[in-house]
């Protein structure tokens, strides 16, 4: 019983540590961040573009960055929904849970989850290559696009396991069609799309490599999908290269935009979770 105890009493504090080691992590980055960056965060900043010789010290802000952003994470997002909830749905309803094809669907979404953002890039780098296409707008979602779809499935997925084994047969047995069907299923595991499209926002906007090959980079606001388009990311890399102190310290202020915007992110995705995970069937 005594080194029971004492195992229990070094399991407790290892435990301790390691939560202390990721709050102190985090703790440091917030504070580099916002020790380096709010003095240089104002309106001038967030609401211009970059004049010229923006990079070497130049006046200007950041919007073109912003509003790419955007864009790209706005497009990416209605697509991965429109291609994952059907994905969703067809592996737990037409699928039984212990089909072997749904499990290796599961597998695959496991390794794409897993790929490097570069990889990515890589690979849309190389589509754009053969078909001839430049830096867009358009490369850049459709990239973002296979980089949350894995997020958007796999989170779903594990919401819609949750859902009562007895639902759908119930709904079938009242002479509901697929269809209707669909919008049940789609009520029930409202929590887990609201989830999962919050953090696959936070991870396609902090994205860098994958619009690095694809959706390039320009001071403008971008007109039309097959121009190239700016990002928060790129931006706060290209700073953080810049020979100017001042433009440096930009950076930081860019990041610590980019962090508050995945703050707030990750507040609402816990504010939509509770929300409606009152109304799911358990």
């Amino acid at each position: 019983m005594k080194f029971k105890f004492i195992e229990e009493r070094i399991a407790t504090i290892f435990m301790y540590l390691a939560a202390f080691i990721v709050v102190a992590f985090l703790g440091s980055i917030l504070w580099t961040i916002i020790k380096n960056g709010f003095p240089y965060l104002n309106w001038s900043m967030i609401s211009k573009l970059p004049s010229g010789g923006f990079y070497i010290g130049g006046d200007g802000g950041i919007l073109n960055a912003i509003v790419g952003s955007l864009y790209i994470v706005a497009g990416a997002t209605i697509l991965g929904l429109l291609i994952s909830i059907p994905v969703v749905f067809y592996l737990n309803v037409y699928l039984t849970t212990h089909s072997k094809f749904a499990q290796l669907c599961r597998l695959t979404y496991d390794v794409l989850f897993g790929i490097p953002s570069i990889v990515y890039g890589a690979f849309g780098f190389t589509l754009m290559i053969y078909f001839g296409l430049r830096t867009s707008l358009l490369a850049g979602i459709i990239v973002i696009t296979l980089l949350i779809i894995p997020i958007f499935i796999r989170s779903m997925d594990e919401a819609a396991k949750e859902l009562p084994k007895d639902l759908m047969d119930a709904t079938y047995s009242l002479g509901a069609t697929r269809l209707e069907a669909l919008k049940i299923f789609m009520k029930q595991i409202a929590p887990g799309i609201g989830t999962a499209t919050f953090l696959s926002i936070g991870r396609a906007i902090g994205d860098t490599a994958g619009v690095l090959f694809t959706a390039g980079f320009t001071d403008n606001i971008p007109t039309a999908l097959d121009e190239p388009a700016a990002t928060l990311p790129l931006s706060i890399f290209f700073q953080l290269s810049s020979p100017s102190s001042e433009v440096r310290e930009k950076a930081y202020a860019a990041a610590l935009l980019l962090t508050l915007i995945i703050l707030v992110l990750s507040i609402l995705g816990r504010i939509f979770f509770h929300k409606y995970s009152k109304n799911k069937l358990r």
